[in-house]
């Protein structure tokens, strides 16, 4: 294989898949934008980023997302969260897509999902847009050059935008398409061009697959103390609710920004990059982030922009409010340059409550926070997802449902077990709303988080005055330093506290009800949690 160059028998390696038109392998990030410029893929933006726009499909497509039910997987799959696909419906996808890709060009990435080598994924991704080879060289692991030579992947995702599924056919929802096959390696993506399916892709399969080693697969942030790696950090959250904004602190070494494992050698980032969302940022909250929105090769995704000075516009979300871009890590200056940690010293559950009840911190017991991980309430924040226009209160076990392969259970006691075995230290942290509930309080002040993440991670929280929360049993500080005492009792910034208390009981009803669904799965210090 020539790496890097147009593969002279139209054929794509491990596959057998013959008949195509050039295929390209391996191209750095420079050819990979001219190529996408050729086929008018998108806009060359200031500084060399590549703008470009994903069509009617600005966000994910949970609903479309199945995975193949094989015998050496059925027992082992959460059928009431992943729909399921018959393998002779993924078979005739297979062949229609593969029909259908006949004589057309297609770009090849061989990649990493995982920065420790002792676990980590060999993933091959074909596209069909050269943007989305652009787009996922950043999100996983990118091998050196010399390391390709040998390189035989585990799985392939081959996604193909133009082609459209035919539900009947194919065993599935609509003419959109997100089917993965264990048994074949084979992930397969079809109708949409939002590059989020690729690496959410990748982030289910490793899921699926590293449970089975007592890895603890985490939607989350990482990050860690400089000079000292044991003190690390993991910042659990649904798009929205933080993750990346606050791992990314200029005094703390950034791991990664959205998808870890938790392994007996500590914590490692299963990406090359951060996916970054732009609505609202500004070179004055956020300046590193901001900054990567105009540097070579950046994918800036569903912005709106002048399309003469191509200057981006950070506040119109006419195309979405999901607007977003995806860079290299080393795109930030504190970035960790090997992607691994020590075993989280502190965990850190992110919710946007759109109620307006919870506090902006609170300290978990070991079974409180498996409690408040099995609930994951967050509010989808709007554009995340395909018809989300705002704030949406939501339970998404293990702070991402989407992409839990297994029962959440699973999940739940490797983090518990993790826990006890590191005594890591656990905090709920709300990003939502404060003074009310959406529509009338306002969102959290981003200064009041970052102190409270500060106090917590750097230990001063710790001697803090704690009062116990009336409503959900945890334990809230009174007063902590650059923080208005108001703020950490949200009834007291509510203009009417009947008005809260109603709401609290609805929120903690809430709790209760998607909690009975766990109650036969749990031991019985979290079942009392659950009750209070």
């Amino acid at each position: 294989m020539d790496h890097g160059l147009v593969n002279p028998n139209h054929t794509l390696a491990t596959q057998n898949i013959a008949g195509l038109g050039n295929v390209y392998y391996n191209y750095l990030e420079p050819r990979l934008i001219q190529e996408a410029l050729l086929r008018d893929e998108g806009t060359l933006g200031k500084g060399g980023a590549f703008l470009v726009t994903t069509g009617k499909f600005t966000g994910r497509s949970p609903k479309d997302k199945h995975i193949v039910k094989s015998a050496s997987v059925a027992e082992h799959i959460w059928w009431d969260n992943n729909a399921p696909m018959s393998e002779a419906g993924f078979d005739a996808l297979y062949d229609d897509m593969i029909e259908h890709m006949k004589g057309r060009d297609y770009f090849v990435q061989d990649l990493f999902g995982g920065a420790d080598p002792a676990h980590r994924l060999d993933v091959r991704v074909v596209t069909e847009l050269a943007w989305h080879g652009l787009f996922i060289r950043h999100m996983l692991r990118r091998p050196d050059r010399d390391e390709l030579a040998d390189f035989i992947p585990e799985f392939t995702v081959i996604n193909c935008p133009s082609f459209k599924a035919d539900p009947k056919k194919h065993d599935c929802r609509s003419d959109t398409v997100i089917a993965m096959n264990f048994d074949r390696k084979l992930i397969l993506i079809g109708g949409t061009e939002y590059a989020g399916e690729n690496k959410k892709s990748v982030f289910s399969l490793l899921n699926y697959m590293l449970p089975e080693k007592g890895i603890m697969p985490m939607h989350c942030s990482a990050n860690h103390a400089k000079g000292n790696p044991i003190d690390t950090a993991v910042f659990f959250g649904l798009s929205g609710t933080g993750k990346t904004t606050l791992s990314a602190d200029p005094d703390r070494v950034l791991i990664g920004d959205d998808e870890h494992g938790w392994s007996d050698r500590g914590t490692f980032n299963f990406e090359g990059g951060c996916y970054a969302k732009t609505i609202n940022l500004s070179a004055e909250a956020e300046p590193e982030i901001y900054a990567t929105t105009s540097k070579f090769g950046t994918v800036v995704e569903n912005m709106v922009f002048d399309t003469d000075s191509l200057e981006l516009d950070f506040e119109d979300d006419s195309l979405t409010a999901n607007m977003r871009c995806a860079y290299p890590l080393d795109y930030i200056s504190n970035a960790s340059p090997t992607a691994l940690g020590g075993h989280p010293k502190n965990i850190i559950m992110l919710t946007c409550d759109a109620f307006g009840v919870l506090p902006p911190i609170a300290r978990l017991t070991p079974a409180q926070a498996m409690y408040h991980f099995l609930s994951g309430f967050t509010s989808k924040v709007a554009g995340t997802e395909r018809g989300i226009t705002e704030p949406e209160p939501t339970f998404s076990t293990c702070f991402g449902a989407p992409f839990m392969p297994r029962r959440p259970e699973a999940y739940g006691n490797l983090l518990r077990e993790k826990i006890a075995k590191h005594g890591a230290t656990c905090w709920l942290v709300n990003t939502g709303w404060t003074g009310g509930a959406y529509g009338t309080g306002s969102r959290m002040p981003i200064r009041a988080t970052r102190a409270l993440l500060t106090a917590a991670l750097d230990g001063s929280l710790a001697n803090a005055t704690f009062r116990k929360d009336d409503n959900f049993g945890f334990e809230v500080p009174t007063s902590v330093p650059a923080v208005a005492d108001i703020l950490l009792d949200p009834r007291r910034t509510w203009e009417d506290s009947a008005a809260y208390d109603a709401q609290a009981q609805k929120l903690t009803q809430m709790f209760a009800e998607n909690f009975e669904q766990y109650l036969p799965y749990i031991d019985d210090d979290v079942r009392a949690a659950a009750i209070g």
